[in-house]
């Protein structure tokens, strides 16, 4: 058994009084030392109090805070398994993932205390605010014990695209192998300060760059929730490095401080969570900033990819090189690996790979064989060894016999002037099977046709790959991650 020990105990033995937490919301401030000492008193509460026992699941419903991470911490100390709720989500979708994790209690914002006593009813909640400083106030802090590195530490649960959500199962080994995919090759010190505003109940917003940041002992800037004239206020004020998804990018390129703003102090921007349109880079390019793009998944802890700094402009739209501890495979429907240049699934091993999802055992086995987890997603290296995210499997369309995948079509109408956002679908079609259809919302300001969107993809894309016809909307469906729900445009636009 590799042992692991009380991460935060050391940080805070090392660098006590460096600060480790700042709440952008409230103005809070912690040292190591203090977070430290709340999270263990946590522990302490949830042992005692509530009675919990090693290996009960806890669970949490709140917007991000810094007492969301206390609550991770307090975790390991007790030896309990954390579940983030995703607060986006109605009381029955939660309730499912209440009623598949069973925790022994919850802990939640004051604005989900509603919510909090439908889940768990009759059971122990604790709600944040001054019940939360008293139940401190009132306990001792409770020590870590040495812990396996294969110890489940929390659960992540998917967003259900392809049916009902899972249980990620996260390791403490998941967490310590990101923070070497992550931060080494971003260069994260104990001298960066990391903006972390992805949702905590998310891969990204638990280790894109707020788990890597405690363990190199930096400071972390915990915003409650995206809003793009804060984003900018912080980025301008302090943060050194940040990471975002497509749509916060997209959200900030379009905000009428984008280009005043100084963002000369962070000195590492970094993408991922979705393909990022090329003409979008090439946005921040023409104001100086260079976005590394990335790739990663929850069930990967979650960096997989991470493109360097030298080809992040001359390989715009890949997403890089498998970094240190990560192994990756691109493979046909056979299982065979394919040629550079030619597409296939793409298949990940490597200590950061989940062991498999909770009280899913057959599900686990289809999804990881061998030790290769199946990603789901169509992938293709180049002949200098550079990765690209193509599509989902499952987003893909054939038109014609033609494998046509959206990603590619998006890139083309993001590259006109009028396009905001864009989406794209396959519908059925009596003669070609399938073909494309374009869900657009509009720049501000701008104005288009479907008629002049489809002859700007006939003007750059094979025949095949033209969308047949363009639906406006105000905007896209959007997941907690930024990510497009393909299966909402499907069902709202896909009627041929």
């Amino acid at each position: 058994m590799t042992l692991v020990f009380d991460w935060l105990a050391k940080r805070a033995a090392l660098t006590p009084d460096r600060t480790a937490l700042v709440d952008a919301a409230t103005g809070r401030e912690f040292t190591y030392g203090e977070f430290d000492d709340r999270a263990g008193r946590l522990a302490r509460y949830w042992r005692e109090v509530w009675g919990l026992a090693p290996g009960d699941r806890v669970a949490i419903l709140g917007q991000n805070s810094t007492e969301y991470f206390e609550a991770l911490f307090a975790a390991a100390k007790a030896e309990l398994i954390l579940v983030p709720l995703n607060w986006r989500l109605a009381v029955p979708e939660l309730e499912g993932i209440v009623a598949d994790s069973e925790p022994g209690g919850i802990l939640y914002d004051e604005e989900f205390a509603g919510e909090a006593g439908v889940l768990v009813p009759g059971g122990p909640g604790l709600e944040i605010g001054p019940g939360y400083e008293a139940a401190l106030a009132g306990s001792g802090p409770l020590e870590m014990p040495a812990r396996s590195l294969d110890d489940t530490w929390y659960f992540l649960y998917t967003a259900g695209t392809t049916g009902r959500p899972k249980g990620v199962i996260q390791t403490f080994g998941m967490a310590l192998y990101n923070h070497l995919n992550i931060g080494i090759p971003i260069g994260l010190t104990q001298d960066d300060i990391t903006l972390n505003l992805l949702p905590t109940f998310h891969s990204g917003g638990m280790n894109l760059y707020a788990i890597p940041t405690f363990i190199a002992g930096g400071t972390a800037i915990i915003q409650r929730a995206f809003d793009p004239a804060e984003t900018f206020r912080l980025l301008e004020e302090r943060a050194t490095m940040f990471f975002g998804v497509p749509a916060v990018y997209l959200f900030l390129s379009q905000h009428p401080d984008f280009d005043t703003a100084d963002l000369s102090g962070v000195r590492s921007w970094a993408c991922g969570g979705a393909p990022m349109p090329v003409p979008l880079l090439e946005r921040y390019q023409e104001r100086g900033i260079v976005i590394r793009q990335g790739f990663g998944m929850t069930e990967t802890g979650p960096t997989v990819f991470l493109v360097d700094d030298e080809h992040a402009v001359s390989k715009a739209g890949s997403v890089g090189l498998p970094q240190m501890f990560v192994e990756v495979r691109i493979a046909d429907r056979d299982g065979n690996d394919v040629a550079d240049g030619e597409n296939g699934e793409l298949l990940i091993r490597g200590p950061a790979v989940t062991p498999g999802y909770w009280k899913l055992p057959e599900v686990t086995a289809e999804s990881i064989e061998d030790g290769w987890l199946h990603s789901g997603d169509v992938a293709m290296r180049d002949e200098d060894g550079y990765y690209y995210i193509v599509d989902r499997w499952k987003d893909m369309y054939i038109s014609g016999g033609e494998n046509v995948y959206p990603a590619e079509v998006e890139n083309v109408l993001y590259g006109h002037p009028a396009v905001a956002e864009a989406a794209v679908i396959g519908i059925a079609d009596d003669r070609w099977g399938e073909v494309g259809r374009a869900i657009v919302v509009l720049a501000e300001g701008a104005e288009a046709d479907a008629g002049g969107l489809i002859e700007h993809c006939a003007e750059r894309l094979a025949k095949f790959k033209v969308p047949q016809s363009v639906v406006f909307v105000d905007e896209l469906p959007r997941n907690a991650a930024g990510k497009v729900l393909k299966q909402d445009l499907r069902a709202d636009h896909g009627d041929g």
